[in-house]
């Protein structure tokens, strides 16, 4: 099964610390983006060249930006409405959007109802005012309990929350203040993802006045939130990504499991038959009816190897030597020993997965095993 995703490429304003392809809501370009958004739901014209719409189906419907809340009701129901009249879409789809408690979401639940929106993934950050300013987020903690509180009360219960490690201002007892918020909201996912300064970004000029955790304090903020949170009930299932048993974000995993997914939008990447490819982070080209872009293929040992390792339930030998041969494999099992002793990856005679230890210096262990 496959996965079909959307770019919202709209924000009320910038965050101060992101860098993915959004710009400031622009109702004229709205309309424009959303008529071209559409067109090629119901046409595949721009991705008929590198995509067989026949042969694919979907279990997953993905909403991400930007911020698709900022949408009206009508324009998020006509968009997951297309997808599923112009896609195969399986009957029980998990269908997602991303919201930014800023936005009047209260307004949007009968259509999300409507159109069969089961998952919200919520932007939070942090529940300290202190922490939330310095990120450009305006709303209260309040405000993200009372969404959820809307939400559950209209039979959607699947909620992830997004925070942050590593931000300006942040000691453990922000950091615990913020789980035990999580805790109180009773939610089903929890994303947590270690702050990186990225160039063209205000935090990028003013990383020397940010007063951020230094990179110990940020391993220890990590390893505090995965056990505060497996404490709880979480299955830390993914480097970043915490869920409730049978929660885990069936989108997002295909990614890592080298599914077949569609993305649409400026920005949008895909991956379809073992190609990759993507558009432009080029609203206006969009809008005028660019192409996707062909960008490489896919699935080589490598990107099996690193994708499946960032998954806790790691890496199976034998599918391994299957698809990729012995020597891939040989490869692998002269190098696990030496990170298996230094406490880095658990190895048995079927697999290879990282440890809580391995997961903070992932992108090390994983280069050293490819």
């Amino acid at each position: 099964m496959g996965g079909v995703y959307i770019h919202i490429p709209f924000c009320k304003s910038k965050c101060p610390y992101c860098d993915f392809y959004s710009l400031r809501q622009n109702e004229t370009q709205k309309k424009l983006y959303l008529e071209a958004l559409l067109d090629e739901i119901k046409t595949n014209r721009r991705l008929g060249n590198l995509f067989d719409k026949v042969n694919f189906t979907a279990d997953t419907i993905y909403l991400g930006g930007g911020t698709p809340s900022l949408l009206d009701g009508t324009d998020i129901y006509n968009i997951i409405t297309a997808v599923k009249e112009n896609f195969n879409i399986s009957e029980n789809a998990e269908i997602t959007v991303e919201c930014n408690p800023n936005s009047e979401i209260e307004k949007l639940i009968p259509y999300f109802k409507k159109c069969g929106v089961n998952r919200i993934s919520l932007g939070v950050q942090s529940a300290v005012d202190i922490e939330r300013k310095k990120l450009g987020r305006s709303s209260d903690k309040k405000r993200i309990l009372d969404i959820i509180t809307t939400l559950k009360a209209n039979g959607i219960f699947n909620i992830s929350l997004d925070i942050m490690l590593g931000i300006p201002e942040q000691t453990v007892n922000s950091l615990r203040e913020s789980l035990d918020f999580i805790k109180e909201c009773s939610v089903t996912h929890v994303s947590a993802y270690i702050l990186n300064i990225e160039k063209n970004t205000p935090f990028f000029n003013l990383k020397d006045k940010l007063n951020l955790p230094d990179e110990d304090t940020v391993c220890d903020f990590y390893e505090f939130t995965s056990n505060y949170l497996q404490k709880n009930g979480f299955t830390h299932y993914e480097i970043s990504n915490f869920a409730l048993p049978g929660f885990e974000s069936k989108h997002n995993t295909k990614y890592w499991l080298l599914e077949d997914y569609i993305g649409i939008g400026p920005s949008a990447h895909s991956y379809f038959n073992k190609k990759r490819f993507f558009f432009e982070n080029d609203l206006e080209k969009f809008i005028n009816g660019e192409e996707a872009v062909f960008d490489c293929d896919g699935g080589d040992s490598d990107e099996y190897i690193m994708l499946r390792l960032r998954l806790k339930d790691g890496l199976s030998l034998k599918e391994l030597q299957n698809t990729y041969g012995e020597e891939v494999l040989q490869n692998i099992l002269k190098k696990a020993p030496m990170l298996k002793q230094q406490g880095f990856i658990n190895f048995t005679t079927d697999k290879i997965s990282l440890t809580e230890k391995g997961f903070l210096i992932s992108n090390s262990i994983i280069s050293q095993l490819i």
